[in-house]
């Protein structure tokens, strides 16, 4: 429903929502049972699928598609930054936020050229009937609507057979080659001298791209590519191969790919320090895993940590074998349960099935973590300096990827307030406990000082973070669900450090009582060998060490915040303790 400033969403949807509608435009997502569905239906509204609006508003201008299993997005929205930074006004149609597009859909009346990403997961490419076509791969996928691989040939068939003009398809994919080599009006782009456009002398360092392009042997120059990955340099040199094609000169078109910036969540960079990077990416098929995580070699991080969350019970049915070998390139993998995308459960495939795929092959580096809301725990848990993490796949995995993100810099904020030591997420308690049970802490923290212990006490009484001091964990019962705030370990610099004065030893709270009473017999002083069998530290039992923030006694004090286990504060005072 249009109305003043674009249009009118509702969540969730209702019947009331397609009241005085002209017609309804729906995704193949939308099926009956789906109130504004049988509403349209009930009131004989004109009904059509998205991609039947899309072939009807493109077939007033000079379409251009982009189709494939992979890439479709990226390459679309190159293909309209392009044309639109070198003067031939596109309007366009892609699948994801483009920032540099300003929005993911544009129309341009004065504009000849309409640039539009073709999805053929429902078979609706067989809508379009294009001047111009990008192919950039074709293999099996979306088996839930394909009977095989013959009926992806078919649609990408007849979408060629439809394309008025040239068809620009992958000459290094066999599907494309397949389909599009003998079609009139195909050109063939790729990395072999035999493409007539061919990629040559390709760098791809520090997540950006450099290489050579010729056409039919003969050089026209040199691009630059600020979004990462050997794959994306080939989708610009599709984007290339189109825009010469139509008679760009090749100058303004490496000057417009220069400047092009990527799609959200198209390895999309949410966090970066010197201590670790967080990227964010789509990829939900084993062929994207594998060249995102290729793309991430690409940088300067020792060690690639994975969360992934696979998409559709029936792809990771259909492609376990392929999702098995898909993670080669990281060092650590977590695998949630699988984003079902509407489809039911299948007996015997979750996300374990991957992993039980991947351990087949001798990679003993995934693990199953069913819950998606704490698999950036596990990850956190996991990390070390010069990580690099990826959030993958195509269903809710990317907010896993902001937890984390939160995580991390909520750490380097209290990292900073500590000063010397050194602070851990979500470290399992059952480490320091001697029971060896307990949960993690969002934040483990060893201060190494007096005075950015006192600095961290005073920043979680004043964000209200839950805080606890531990000793050795002695005595100490700790919940499976762990600590939601921050756990202060004191044990080591000036806490583990002690001083002699004649028959007088000054302690830090991380001395344990063993060590103490070897202190007390090197320097001939008695009366501490009842210490020896007892475990545990002069900290043990502390909650709050008062003296660190300047306090003598708790005479000082009105009242003292606590935290109990469940991140509950409570007040008492010196009287009630």
């Amino acid at each position: 429903r249009l109305v003043k400033k674009g249009l009118e969403f509702h969540c969730p949807h209702s019947a009331e929502s397609v009241k005085g509608a002209d017609a309804v435009i729906y995704s193949s997502a939308i099926k009956p049972g789906n109130p504004a569905f049988d509403e349209s239906k009930r009131m004989g509204l004109p009904m059509l699928r998205r991609a039947d609006a899309l072939a009807a508003i493109m077939a007033t201008k000079s379409g251009i598609v982009v189709c494939g299993m992979h890439g479709k997005t990226t390459t679309s929205a190159m293909a309209a930054h392009v044309l639109r930074e070198c003067g031939l006004k596109p309007s366009h149609y892609v699948g994801a936020e483009i920032p540099i597009l300003g929005a993911n859909a544009r129309w341009d009346s004065d504009g000849e050229w309409f640039v539009a990403e073709g999805d053929e997961s429902d078979g609706t490419l067989v809508n379009y009937h294009p001047r111009h076509a990008i192919v950039l791969n074709i293999e099996p996928e979306h088996l839930d609507f394909y009977k095989d691989l013959n009926a992806i040939d078919a649609v990408y068939s007849q979408l060629a057979a439809q394309t008025s003009g040239n068809i620009f398809y992958c000459a290094d994919d066999e599907g494309a080659r397949r389909v599009c080599s003998n079609r009139p009006g195909a050109i063939s782009y790729g990395s072999s001298s035999a493409a007539l456009y061919h990629l040559a002398d390709l760098s791809t360092l520090n997540f950006c791209s450099e290489f050579q392009v010729l056409r039919d042997g003969k050089p026209l120059g040199k691009t630059t590519l600020n979004i990462p990955g050997a794959h994306n340099a080939m989708n610009a040199l599709a984007v290339i191969a189109l825009a010469t094609e139509m008679g760009v000169p090749f100058e303004k078109i490496a000057t417009a790919l220069e400047s092009f910036r990527g799609a959200k969540r198209r390895f999309e960079i949410i966090y970066q320090s010197p201590r670790q990077t967080v990227v964010d990416d789509y990829g939900h098929h084993p062929t994207e895993i594998a060249a995102t995580l290729a793309t991430a070699r690409t940088g300067p991080n020792p060690r690639v940590v994975v969360m992934f969350q696979p998409h559709r019970p029936s792809r990771t049915q259909a492609l376990r074998k392929e999702f098995g070998s898909a993670f080669e390139k990281a060092d650590r993998i977590f695998i949630s349960d699988i984003y079902p995308a509407s489809e039911p459960p299948i007996e015997g495939i979750s996300g374990a099935t991957i992993v039980e795929e991947i351990s087949a092959r001798g990679q003993q580096s995934a693990e199953f973590v069913r819950d998606v809301a704490s698999i950036h725990k596990a990850a956190a848990a996991a990390l070390q300096d010069g990580d690099l993490v990826l959030s993958l796949g195509a269903g809710n995995i990317h907010e896993a990827g902001k937890r984390l993100v939160e995580d991390l810099q909520a750490r380097d904020t209290l990292q900073e307030i500590i000063g010397k030591g050194r602070v851990k997420l979500h470290e399992p308690l059952s480490r320091h406990t001697t029971m060896k049970i307990g949960g993690p802490a969002r934040f483990w923290i060893e201060p190494e000082t007096e005075a950015g212990f006192a600095d961290l006490v005073r920043h979680c009484f004043d964000e209200n973070i839950p805080f606890m001091v531990m000793g050795r964990g002695s005595n100490l019962l700790v919940r499976d669900g762990g600590f939601p705030g921050v756990v202060a370990h004191l044990s080591q610099g000036e806490f583990s450090q002690h001083q002699i004065d004649g028959v007088e030893i000054t302690a830090g709270v991380g001395v344990k009582f063993k060590q103490l009473t070897a202190i007390a017999r090197s320097a001939n002083i008695s009366g501490l060998e009842w210490m020896e069998g007892i475990p545990g530290s002069l900290g043990g039992g502390l909650r709050m060490n008062a003296g660190a923030m300047g306090i003598q006694t708790f005479d000082q004090v009105e009242r003292v915040r606590f935290c109990d286990q469940d991140g509950n504060i409570f007040t008492k005072t010196p009287a009630e303790m």
